[in-house]
């Protein structure tokens, strides 16, 4: 008789036991949804009045469901789709190319500095650090990739100034000296590998997580960039779609604050009543529009990252 009570108070608290894990997952996946939904809200309301009525938008305010469908503000966009097409298409290649130079060279820099046999580690990795506390300044920096390096005017000036991340190399750095083991790397030097076919055949593949990490937030460096547009492109010929955008809406909130100006336009043929507001919210559409597929792409290495780190503790 004792040994059975003694069974159901022990059962009794293994079962009080279980049920803590069990709440606190619960806890955390409630979390993770009301998260999820405070992200997806503000997206669905900003597709939602990029369909909705400019009358209706103005009067009544901002709407989950339009009270009134209407297309004007696509339509506006589609009148200079040309022009955001090629902004498309420069994005797109400067994004791509920009991206994968950047993950090399991140990569390249890094690995030196995180073996301990390299005998000049520290500096190179000070070097790294300072650039991220100090900066030679807006004008010098204009001055050498127009005056020295004479990229104005060319992708290669969306490109060049945002190759290197020194917060990404040392990132790169401590997983590299963290997570790929050093004994792997001295068995396949005693199996004669030189150093780029163990850096490019074992270093890499044990490091697509810390890889794809930087291969995403540097495409969406890229992929948001205007500044570079507006500091080195002086035409419409290699302008990124954000900084086309920014124009854009820039263009709409001086016609919109000055009626004389939008009634001259209007006199020489253009359109008067444009959708001020659903404009805005169709232009943060077509900007944000293709950065979202990459997510997916990037998300089974972020789930890998996480179960090699699980493992491995």
């Amino acid at each position: 008789m004792e040994a059975a009570t003694e069974r159901v108070k022990t059962s009794a608290g293994t079962g009080g036991h279980n049920r803590l894990p069990a709440l606190a997952n619960a806890v955390v996946h409630a979390l993770f949804v009301i998260y999820s939904i405070v992200c997806i809200v503000p997206i669905f309301l900003i597709v939602s009045v990029s369909f909705s009525d400019e009358k209706s938008v103005v009067n009544n305010g901002y709407r989950f469901i339009p009270e009134k469908f209407n297309l004007a503000a696509y339509k506006f966009l589609y009148k200079d789709i040309g022009q955001i097409a090629y902004s498309y298409g420069v994005s797109i290649a400067v994004t791509v190319i920009g991206t994968a130079l950047s993950v090399i060279i991140i990569a390249l820099y890094a690995y030196p500095i995180s073996r301990p046999n390299f005998p000049h580690a520290k500096f190179f990795t000070f070097f790294a650090f300072f650039t991220m506390l100090f900066s030679g300044g807006l004008v010098p920096w204009y001055l050498v990739y127009v005056q020295m390096l004479d990229l104005k005017n060319t992708l290669a000036s969306l490109i060049i100034p945002l190759l290197m991340s020194a917060f990404w190399v040392l990132v790169t750095r401590t997983f590299f000296k963290e997570t790929v083991p050093a004994a792997v790397l001295e068995s396949a030097k005693i199996d004669g590998a030189g150093e780029l076919r163990i850096f490019f055949g074992i270093v890499i593949p044990l490091s697509m997580p810390v890889i794809a990490t930087v291969a995403l937030f540097q495409t969406l460096t890229y992929w948001n960039d205007w500044f570079l547009s507006l500091v080195f492109i002086t035409d419409n010929h290699n302008i990124s779609v954000q900084y086309l955008l920014y124009k854009m809406l820039a263009n709409i909130q001086f016609l919109s604050s000055n009626p004389t100006a939008a009634a001259e336009i209007a006199k020489a043929g253009g359109m008067f009543n444009f959708p001020s507001e659903t404009v805005r919210m169709a232009l943060v559409i077509v900007g944000v529009g293709p950065i979202i597929f990459a997510y997916p792409f990037f998300q089974k290495y972020f789930i890998r990252g996480l179960t090699v780190g699980a493992v491995k503790g």
